[in-house]
Formats: structure tokens, C-alpha cells, sequence
């Protein structure tokens, strides 16, 4: 495997008047292709900061970041965007459907901004509901399909740029421990296929569905481990 992201000595401060707050102090981090990563940490660790340097929406204020390859941390806000929908997709807590567009528009959406031909769009945004098991509710709207349906279309949504790595932060929050199940289901299937992984929760029992854990405390890296090779049942 090659490595897909790597942090030397990230760190991230906001100056709000005469206070400094160091959320991210100095991270260094190597996660290989094809990996499932489980970021972690109490509130105020840094991990969300950490989250949105890694998805390239925010610059750190020192250290350096590679994404596949490419030096980012130092790159402007237009070329940082073209990176997000290139080579990242999201997948939220709030799920961020339009609730007036079927899912079939909903997962359309990036490939419309990236100038995507309509035929070769709905091709692409049907087959990947398909395979988040979703093929008989392209035509639905968000608010006639369940809490986790909207979130495996966020899933999908999330792949039809066929992103390099896919970020998903808290995607379980808002869903029942059933219906939380069957998402990390499907984003170890994923895995399984060979999707590279980084989950931000403050769950212990969904961070066990990843292969490796990264716990944050005070803006640095406190534990770095590998899940049993077993998961979870």
C-alpha cells in the first residue's frame, strides 16, 4: 500500500482577540491506502478541527499535508476546492440532503458541479444507490425514506466522484444503534472493496468497526492502535 494522507506537525490555532486557542497542537499522521481509521477523542481534542484540515476545508496554521500525493496545506481556497471534489467525499451527522430533490438528484449534485453531462450523471448516481442498497428509492424524496435510507443516499452522494478517500464525521450520530449498524455496515463493505476510511466519533462501540483507532486529546495524537483483526460481530 501507499499512503494516501500524511501530517507533519499540523497545527491549527484561532486567534479570537487576545486569546489564542491551540486546538490542533503538532499532529504528525500516516494512513495508508485502502485503510479504515477511527479519529477520536472528548470534546475540545481537536478532532474536529483535525477532520476539516484533513477534508481541505480549512488550512492549518503550521505543518505540512499531503493528499495523495500532492502538498495541500499550503494550496489557495480555489485550488482546495477543486481538491475536495476530486479526491474527498463527505458523508455528515445532518446528512445535508435538499429535501425537495429525489436522491437520484441528491446524489446527481457533485457531478453537476463538476460539469458532469446529464446521461452519464444519472448513470453514475443510480449505480452507486444500487450499491448502497437503495436502487428502488431513487425517486423518492428525503423526507419519505427513513433516518438511515438519507444517510446511505449521503453515502452514495459521497462516492459518485469516486473520491480517493471518504471522510464521515459523526455519520452515525443521528440514528438509532440499529439503524447505526447497518451504516457501518456499509461502510465496511466499502472498506472491503477497497474504499480508504476516516471516521470522526465519539463512540467507542462504532470505532471498533474500524481497523485502526487515533485518539486525540488537548489538539495531539494520545493513543495510536489497530483493532483486533476480528471487529466487530
Amino acid at each position: 500500500m501507499s499512503e494516501i494522507i500524511r501530517t507533519e506537525g499540523i497545527q491549527k490555532f484561532y486567534y479570537l482577540g487576545a486569546e489564542t486557542v491551540k486546538a490542533v497542537r503538532g499532529i504528525d499522521l500516516l494512513i495508508e491506502h485502502g485503510e479504515f481509521v477511527a479519529v477520536m477523542g472528548p470534546s475540545g481534542s481537536g478532532k474536529s478541527t483535525f477532520m476539516n484540515v484533513l477534508g481541505c476545508l480549512d488550512t492549518p496554521t503550521a505543518g505540512e499535508y499531503w493528499l495523495n500525493g500532492q502538498l495541500v496545506s499550503e494550496l489557495s481556497d480555489d485550488d482546495l476546492a477543486r481538491v475536495r471534489n476530486r479526491e474527498i467525499g463527505f458523508v455528515f451527522q445532518t446528512f445535508n440532503l435538499l429535501p425537495r430533490a429525489t436522491c437520484l438528484h441528491n446524489v446527481e449534485l457533485p457531478l453537476v458541479y463538476a460539469g458532469v453531462p446529464g446521461k452519464e450523471r444519472r448513470r453514475r448516481a443510480a449505480e452507486k444507490l444500487e450499491l448502497v442498497g437503495l436502487g428502488d428509492r431513487m425517486d423518492h424524496k428525503p423526507p419519505e425514506i427513513s433516518g438511515g435510507q438519507r444517510q446511505r443516499v449521503a453515502v452514495a452522494r459521497a462516492l459518485v466522484n469516486e473520491p480517493a478517500l471518504l471522510l464521515a464525521d459523526e455519520p452515525t450520530g443521528n440514528l438509532d444503534s440499529v439503524t447505526s449498524t447497518e451504516i457501518m455496515g456499509v461502510l465496511t463493505q466499502l472498506n472491503e472493496d477497497g474504499q480508504t476510511i476516516v471516521l470522526v466519533t465519539h463512540e467507542h462501540d462504532i470505532a471498533e468497526y474500524a481497523k485502526r483507532q487515533v485518539h486525540l486529546r488537548d489538539g495531539l495524537i494520545e493513543k495510536d492502535f489497530r483493532n483486533a483483526p476480528s471487529g466487530v460481530a
